[in-house]
């Protein structure tokens, strides 16, 4: 399908969609999760690339605490999209553990399963001690990484005798999610870099030029391939797009300012509650950098931000307060981007 107005070429560009399963006001964790899963099979139907879920440890508004599992789900869920993990925090796990999910994962589901990797570690001491961690495990990531990375290909040297099984020779794609010394590590280990622009627009390009040109072709990947992280939210009206995007950045200021990730709430209800100066300056910078608007102006600044990153794909990880309109969103997006499966697609699964 030919690129036309507010329309992104399809054959430049491929979406991907990241869910961290938040929790909303009157529900809980378990609902959560299940809307995850009903979310998959919507965003299947829609044509999208890659379905990827997160990991988060002891925090209130997300109920994503354990990624291979819930993939596991979804993939059970749907029947073509791939279905990955963005991503799996290595320094909270051994290689070994990983490799053995994952192998299981590609066992049961064949050729439809990524392996996103990210550094964090447990975001206080209580969830670090908890985990059996410190904060400096994440300086190990590198070696993690690649002893994981020859758990999978049956040449680590580590460990004499010790065999991932059934990863061990199974193709499981690797992905990076990184910025700064992460992007150097994926050139280094020639992955594909998952990036955000969580620093502003200067920084996302100094690493992404960092990565393309200290890239070295690997058996995983023979150039660099760069997935640009963000939400972008499409309406009839630039205003409705960006309330859409308000619940979930406000969860991300009132978690900065207070060090708790509270489930997300309506959005009448924020605008309504008493905002200081500085909450209004914090949420509006929370919602710079992401993308929110007609069909026409999402179409224009998303072919922009792949005019400037070079991007090989999108992972798209808007969430809100009303799954409808959320669902609504995407699939406006879908359209956008003319994405394959698009048409026709009008009986999606019921938000649950």
């Amino acid at each position: 399908m030919p690129a036309g107005p507010g329309r992104v070429d399809p054959e430049v560009i491929t979406l991907s969609v990241l869910d961290r399963s938040p929790t909303r006001r009157g529900g809980d964790a378990p609902r959560a999760l299940r809307d995850t899963v009903a979310f998959a099979r919507d965003i299947e139907a829609l044509g999208y690339h890659r379905f990827w879920v997160s990991e988060h440890h002891s925090v209130p508004g997300v109920a994503g605490s354990a990624p291979t599992v819930l993939a596991a789900a979804v993939a059970s869920a749907t029947e073509r999209i791939r279905v990955g993990t963005g991503g799996v925090m290595l320094p909270n796990h051994r290689p070994l553990v990983v490799a053995e999910q994952f192998g299981v994962l590609e066992s049961l589901f064949p050729g439809r399963i990524d392996m996103g990797l990210g550094r964090s570690v447990g975001f206080t001491g209580g969830v670090r001690q908890a985990l059996g961690h410190e904060k400096d495990d994440a300086d190990r990531f590198g070696d993690q990484v690649r002893e994981l990375l020859g758990f999978l290909a049956g040449d680590q040297t580590a460990y004499p005798g010790v065999h991932a099984i059934p990863a061990e020779g199974l193709h499981v794609p690797a992905f990076l999610l990184a910025t700064g010394a992460g992007a150097r590590l994926a050139a280094e280990l020639g992955l594909p870099l998952v990036i955000a622009p969580v620093r502003g627009e200067g920084p996302l390009l100094e690493a992404i030029e960092g990565y393309r040109s200290g890239f070295r072709p690997s058996a995983r990947a023979s150039r660099p391939y760069v997935v640009v992280s963000t939400a972008i939210a499409v309406a009839e009206t630039a205003e409705r797009a960006r309330r859409l995007l308000i619940p979930e950045a406000w969860s991300t200021v009132y978690s900065r300012t207070h060090g708790v990730f509270p489930p997300l709430s309506p959005v009448e209800e924020i605008l309504a509650g008493p905002l200081s100066d500085r909450d209004q300056e914090r949420l509006d910078r929370a919602l710079d950098g992401q993308i929110a608007g007609t069909p026409d102006e999402v179409g224009g600044r998303l072919a922009d931000l792949v005019a400037k990153t070079g991007a090989d794909e999108i992972l798209v990880t808007t969430s809100t307060f009303d799954q409808a309109e959320r669902l609504e969103s995407y699939r406006a997006l879908a359209e956008v981007a003319g994405l394959p499966d698009y048409a026709g697609k009008q009986s999606l699964a019921a938000v649950s």
